[in-house]
């Protein structure tokens, strides 16, 4: 490859190429699942902890959150343990954070919740920082873009089924449930709904801390072989001589900001669809299922990718497109109202498919030894998924933590599109020149 050497630490039995992509594919798979429950949660919680919207995008704020404080730690703990260890780490970290939706669910606590979903943020960001450069460098660097969008299409498949069978368990009947609830006679009576309708979310988190538990197991025994980024080739060690932080690296300064942006509009097309389409009134029994509409876009986005990247397209130039589509859809989304506005916002999810596989390999491309440490940092700009659905929420509802914004002028669909349109500006600016800054 010619930006970076990379070295394997062999083990006697080394997994090939194939078989590391199957692995690392299997984590992406995990790490879509776990994060895109957080659409069918968000409505779940605003029911069973009678909760404002405002209030119940602090879902997408208390797990996100976690990767702004954690991955820089991250990339301490990769440095002491490894790839593969500090990726079952990771994995195990999800697994304890699961668990504790069962206390919080027994005492319908908001406040446990979140801190189950910080914790699950937490292992995220362990296995993100460890596991987006390893694959971004396991292979040639011309095919990054493909080889994530590959991993992508485990990811969003994960994302697409992960509101289907937590919605179908944990909000079936919501709509004639909240209705009872309403109409209860007394408190007690009230509570006694509530609390049913919370123990439903305990065996799924259950099963899911024991699946994680044993692929952690799985995972410390594969025979995935270690990369070494501290190795460089002549040409990277001439791109790093004499820099001794990695925030002499501009591409990567903007890349991070291009990542919270990204994420930012990821998590609003993804989380707040279904929120978006009850305030337009869409009931909670139809509107559940909004989120996995998002997520099969994305698919057909990675698709697309598969086939066009690099042959057709670089990832550069997809990103460029990507953000061109994802401003004309947000705006076709603002002028229409019912179900074309809900596939306009879905199809957003085609336009951010590429992002990702696009600004990770363009902002760590050249990083040589700072590689882990860049990573780290664009992991941490995934916070814009905790964050951008607060300022969404804080233009219309005073109630926020963003209430600073808020404008009696302001209605949901005008936020949407002040908080959406800026951001894709944004990531058309570093796909046109962002990331060209700094280098020679």
């Amino acid at each position: 490859m010619s930006n970076q050497t990379v070295t394997m630490n062999v083990p006697s039995k080394q997994a090939g190429y194939a078989q590391s992509m199957a692995i690392i594919g299997m984590l992406f798979f995990v790490f879509g699942f776990v994060t895109w429950l957080n659409g069918t949660l968000i409505q779940f919680f605003r029911i069973v902890c009678e909760l404002n919207v405002a209030q119940a995008l602090l879902v997408t704020m208390a797990f996100f959150m976690a990767y702004f404080f954690l991955s820089i730690p991250s990339s301490f703990i990769l440095n002491k343990t490894g790839f593969k260890n500090g990726m079952a780490l990771g994995l195990l970290i999800i697994a304890i954070g699961s668990l504790i939706f069962i206390p919080a669910a027994n005492a319908r606590s908001f406040g446990v919740f979140l801190t189950g979903l910080f914790v699950q943020g937490a292992g995220l960001a362990l296995l993100q920082t460890a596991s987006n450069p390893y694959a971004s460098i396991i292979g040639p660097k011309e095919s990054a873009a493909k080889r994530i969008s590959i991993l992508g299409i485990c990811n969003k498949s994960a994302g697409a089924l992960a509101p289907l069978i937590l919605s179908s368990i944990v909000l079936k009947g919501a709509e004639k449930l909240e209705a009872d609830i309403a109409a209860a006679v007394d408190a007690t009576q009230k509570n006694a709904l509530l609390d049913s309708l919370a123990s439903r979310v305990i065996g799924p988190y259950l099963v899911i801390a024991i699946v994680l538990t044993i692929l952690a197991f799985l995972l410390k025994r594969s025979s995935l072989p270690e990369i070494d980024t501290n190795a460089e080739d002549a040409s990277t060690a001439a791109a790093t001589h004499g820099k001794t932080s990695v925030f002499q690296f501009p591409q990567l300064v903007l890349g991070v900001v291009c990542i919270f942006m990204y994420v930012g509009v990821e998590v609003m097309a993804g989380d707040v669809i279904g929120q978006y389409g009850t305030s337009l009134g869409m009931s909670v029994d139809d509107s559940k299922y909004f989120t996995s509409f998002t997520l099969v876009a994305m698919l057909v986005g990675y698709v697309i990718g598969i086939a066009t990247i690099p042959k057709y397209l670089s990832g550069k130039k997809g990103l460029q497109i990507s953000a061109v589509l994802g401003v004309l859809f947000t705006v076709a989304a603002y002028f229409n109202t019912g179900a074309s506005a809900v596939t306009f916002i879905a199809l957003l999810g085609l336009a951010n498919a590429l992002m990702w596989p696009a600004i990770f390999p363009m902002a760590i491309d050249g990083l040589g030894r700072f590689t882990k440490i860049g990573s780290a940092l664009l992991v941490m700009g995934i916070v814009g998924g905790g964050v951008l659905p607060q300022v969404y929420a804080g233009m219309f509802n005073e109630h926020s933590m963003f209430n600073f914004l808020y404008s009696s002028s302001i209605d949901f669909r005008h936020a949407f599109l002040y908080c959406m349109v800026p951001c894709y500006l944004y990531i058309l600016f570093y796909a046109l020149v962002g990331d060209k800054i700094g280098k020679k």
